[in-house]
């Protein structure tokens, strides 16, 4: 196959995953999805742009800046059409990566089917947020030290180091797969590409786009580590033992896909035609043996199957169509990973109107992680976490229009969550609500809006604990969607006389989790 040839079917795989998103973006909000919860957090922080953030670095905030100021938010599948660009490049990079390990046709669409129907990646690249271009970075890296191991020019390493900064402006995750690169290189002969002087250009690179977002995470003493620590001592990430976390990782990317990342994985630590990339294999069970012992959650390793798919596609070309009787088992097997992502794909792309969801979800739910599942809803979360927001705001409308217009002059809202604070903060205008504001997250920096507390909305706090700071707390009204995510059904206080002034009592609303 030539070069052209595998560009050509790479390109055709890619437009078929943007194809989905966008048919699935465009479905699901005809059916009544919003926007994700995450989504409306990172369009706030794009209007609030920095250079970092308590809880993520500055390219999903930059995505959801450059998304709204082009598109605006009334169409979801354009407001999302970044991050389903990432994901159709993931998709392009996987059969790339097939024909530069010696793949033919037959295992480059078997790899790049793999990559397209993964429950995982449909989910993600659903959605705008930094996880999409995740895997790309670290497919993009993947791909020039394989074509520099493939006979490239050794200035491919420039392009690895513009990949890997970008990464960690992406997610600051991206340092455990350059460090896992660094190992897996290190163990084996392809060391010898660390000794160019490109290599040490590929390093000042990543330092050199990196350092503003270290630069602000240091001059305000490294929040982001302190919410990393909060999450690890606190276990709010879940406790998954080594052999659930491995049964997620199955499941998450589609069972019939062990047939190809256990081959892939073998191809690559003991067959000789691997030597060259036996690096990659070891790269990838150091990062999974570290994020099995921090407890991290499943999709943390996610961003690097692609690879495990692209060997497993070339292992299985030359285990079985050495023979006719076993060669038509490589296309059989594609055939039936397409068919079961074709069964999963309406668990995580809203294609089905949500009560019609439902009943299908009763039937197959039992092929999703149960980490994956959220409180208060049969759907998983990836779609629970669309449904609601626009009652919730009208809800909390509703209360703030009772009041006298000499009480609305005075009050405020205070929400628990930084997706209540966003959903106010973009659908509450035209209802003429005022500033939302929050201790969780980034809120906290955004500060209190000059609030008093003499009246305020709350969401989010439990009566008892408000009773303590507030002469008067009356509950108005209950925010109500069985399909929605718990964060979406609260009670809505109104509370009156707060004992010190929500300004000066601000340092200790802080709420990082």
């Amino acid at each position: 196959m030539t070069w052209q040839q595998a560009i050509q079917l790479s390109v055709l795989f890619a437009a078929i995953s943007l194809t989905i998103q966008t048919v699935g973006s465009l479905l699901g909000q005809h059916f009544g999805y919003g926007l994700f919860g995450d989504e409306l957090y990172y369009i706030m922080c794009g209007r609030h742009l920095a250079w970092g953030y308590v809880d993520l670095a500055p390219m999903a905030a930059l995505q959801a800046h450059v998304a709204e100021a082009l598109f605006g938010l009334k169409n979801q599948a354009l407001f999302r059409i970044f991050a389903a660009l990432a994901g159709s490049a993931r998709v392009f990079i996987a059969g790339v990566l097939v024909w530069l390990f010696g793949g033919r046709r037959m295992a480059q669409v078997l790899a790049m089917i793999a990559v397209l129907v993964a429950p995982v990646y449909l989910a993600l690249d659903s959605v705008l947020a930094m996880n999409s271009f995740e895997s790309l970075f670290w497919m993009s890296c993947l791909l020039a030290i394989v074509w520099m191991i493939r006979g490239g020019s050794l200035r491919w390493w420039i392009a690895f180091g513009v990949a890997g900064g970008l990464g960690l402006l992406n997610k600051p995750s991206m340092a455990f797969f350059l460090f896992g690169v660094l190992g897996g290189l290190l163990l084996t002969p392809e060391r010898r590409l660390l000794r160019s002087r490109w290599a040490l250009v590929a390093v000042a690179l990543i330092v050199g786009i990196a350092m503003p977002l270290m630069v602000w995470q240091a001059n305000r003493h490294w929040p982001m580590w302190e919410l990393l620590y909060k999450i690890n001592h606190d276990n709010l990430n879940g406790n998954l033992g080594p052999l659930a976390f491995l049964q997620e990782q199955i499941t998450m990317l589609n069972p019939v896909s062990i047939f190809l990342t256990l081959p892939g994985l073998i191809w690559l630590l003991t067959a000789k035609s691997a030597c060259r990339f036996r690096w990659i294999g070891i790269m990838f069970l150091g990062m999974l043996v570290v994020m099995m012992r921090a407890h991290a959650l499943n999709y943390y390793v996610a961003p690097v199957y692609p690879v495990l798919f692209a060997a497993g596609a070339l292992a299985l070309q030359e285990w079985l169509t050495a023979s006719r009787k076993t060669a038509w088992l490589l296309p059989a097997l594609g055939s039936v990973i397409a068919v079961w992502g074709a069964i999963t794909l309406p668990l995580v792309v809203p294609v089905l109107p949500p009560h019609t969801t439902v009943p299908f979800y009763a039937t197959v739910m039992h092929l999703i992680p149960k980490s994956d599942r959220p409180d208060g809803s049969p759907l998983l979360n990836i779609l629970a976490d669309r449904l609601g927001w626009h009652h919730f705001v009208a809800d909390v409308a509703t209360v703030y229009a009772s009041l006298s217009p000499e009480e609305r002059a005075e009050t405020g809202i205070y929400c628990d969550n930084y997706g209540e604070a966003s959903a106010i903060n973009i659908y509450g205008p035209r209802y003429g609500l005022p500033t939302a504001v929050s201790g969780h997250q980034n809120y906290f920096y955004w500060g209190s809006n000059g609030y008093t507390g003499r009246v305020l909305i709350v969401i989010g706090w439990s009566k008892q604990d408000l009773q303590k700071r507030f002469a008067s707390v009356q509950e108005i009204e209950r925010v109500y969607n069985p399909l929605a995510n718990h964060f979406s059904n609260r009670p809505i206080y109104l509370c009156r006389g707060e004992k010190i002034p929500l300004y000066l009592y601000w340092p200790h609303v802080k709420n990082w989790y």
